[in-house]
């Protein structure tokens, strides 16, 4: 394995450097050839490589559906405003690439983006990091070496690190949420309307403790994950023992780098799926108030039990969290039904959803951010909060009902994928995150 990464370097480095000269710009604050690609972090840090490969840090530019919605929210803008922040994703999914000069948008050729800069957010990125100028929009401070002769420094969370490859240092900006923060709070570069906010989400809430005893950061869940263990706020957390480096010492913690989030629809990795959903699982708790059954309404209570952040978080104008409630009488027939996927797989008008919805300046509601100058609803559930909604059921002659409830949640709207590419293209997965059953009397 290590002599094919080998190899594989060799080759990128090589490519890099023919290459480097057509792409090169003056907006670069640094060169591509100061990078050193994943692969060689790889042959001493095999386990951690493993678990970034395919990871949705390393798939930030190649995910599909991510290039296709960037480019299809880009399509018949001609505002300047909302162009540039259309253009401006590339900032995020692309920033080695960004940083060294190409691209600079989103609509520039991708044949052209160095296949170093293509690893998305990547070892060498993360690690150059000494601090962040601002918390959004990738604020990140970088001080990167110069490429694999003179690697410079590398910044983690130990004190005792030792590599023959680099120098090492441990660096307290690396276990703080910040690291996270600058790439998930995300501000219309124009506009300023907060479009993720992530990081301040947590940064507000109650995981944020000043107590160290309570205090749980965004690597405290995320990377403590790994398969058959979620890792959310309403499970265990337990430690990962072993080594960070093949020669490393054995250490307490290992911090995981599988950063699959709420991503349950990564090709081919049925590991990683599996965990996206476990932690999907982990996260809320719905409930139906059956002694609240009056004038036919029935009160149903969502609490977000797991995440250190609102659920749903990131960008949620497009998630897609909502209840599916069916309510049969005694004989068995459907009697009110609400979110349930249509044939298309679209989610009808009506259903109980929660979401972020932007407008555009003049109270109209947008499904792009990049028209996106003003919030007119964010009705989401903060960590360790509930809310509450009630429905109306149909009068009849029924003595008995029995209401099944379901908390669902999908990265996208089938629509808006279908509307983006070829109809059915795209089918992302839909993940029951938590259900109930109540069987109720009426009196």
């Amino acid at each position: 394995m290590i002599h094919n990464r080998l190899i594989t370097t060799m080759a990128v480095v090589i490519a890099s450097l023919l290459f480097f000269p057509l792409i090169s710009n003056a907006s670069g604050q640094y060169r591509i050839s100061q990078f050193i690609d994943p692969v060689t972090c790889g042959d001493c840090h095999g386990e951690i490589y493993d678990q970034w490969e395919n990871s949705m840090h390393h798939l930030s530019e190649k995910d599909p559906i991510y290039l296709s919605l960037s480019q299809y929210l880009r399509v018949g803008l001609t505002d300047p405003d909302e162009i540039k922040e259309a253009e401006s994703c590339v900032k995020c999914h692309v920033p080695v690439g960004v940083v060294t000069g190409y691209p600079e948008k989103v609509s520039d050729d991708k044949k052209k983006i160095p296949e170093l800069a293509m690893q998305g957010i990547q070892c060498d990125y993360c690690h150059s990091a000494t601090g962040a100028k601002k918390m959004y929009n990738n604020g990140l401070i970088l001080d990167p070496g110069n490429g694999e002769e003179d690697p410079g420094i590398k910044r983690g969370p130990f004190h005792d690190s030792e590599s023959d490859f680099h120098e090492s240092e441990f660096s307290e900006f690396h276990t703080s949420s910040k690291i996270c923060g600058t790439c998930h709070d995300v501000r219309h570069v124009v506009f300023g309307t907060k479009l993720e906010t992530t990081y301040e989400e947590w940064e507000n809430g109650p995981y944020n403790s000043d107590d160290p005893k309570k205090r749980v950061t965004c690597q405290g869940c995320h990377m403590y994950q790994r398969p058959g263990i979620p890792a959310t706020g309403s499970t265990p957390r337990p430690s990962n023992k072993g080594r960070a480096a093949e020669y490393g010492p054995v250490r307490d913690h290992i911090f995981t780098h599988y950063f699959v989030g709420g991503n349950s629809s990564i090709p081919g990795d049925k590991i990683k799926q599996k965990m996206a959903e476990d932690r999907l699982k982990h996260s809320a708790t719905i409930a139906i108030d059956r002694e609240q059954l009056q004038n036919n309404r029935l009160k149903l209570t969502v609490k977000n039990t797991g995440a250190g952040h609102y659920l749903p978080t990131g960008l949620t104008d497009l998630r897609q969290m909502w209840i599916e409630i069916v309510v049969d009488n005694e004989k068995g027939q459907t009697i009110y039904s609400s979110g349930v996927l249509d044939k298309d797989n679209y989610l009808p008008d009506g259903a109980i959803i929660f979401n972020t919805v932007f407008g555009d300046g003049k109270g109209n509601p947008t499904i792009n951010i990049s028209k996106a100058r003003e919030i007119l609803r964010d009705k989401r559930i903060p960590p360790l909060q509930s809310l509450s909604e009630t429905v109306e059921l149909p009068r009849g002659d029924w003595k008995q009902i029995t209401a099944t409830a379901r908390l669902l949640y999908r990265s996208a709207p089938q629509k808006i994928l279908d509307m983006a590419s070829k109809k059915g293209r795209f089918a992302l997965p839909v993940v029951t995150m938590t259900e109930t059953r109540e069987r109720i009397n009426i009196k």
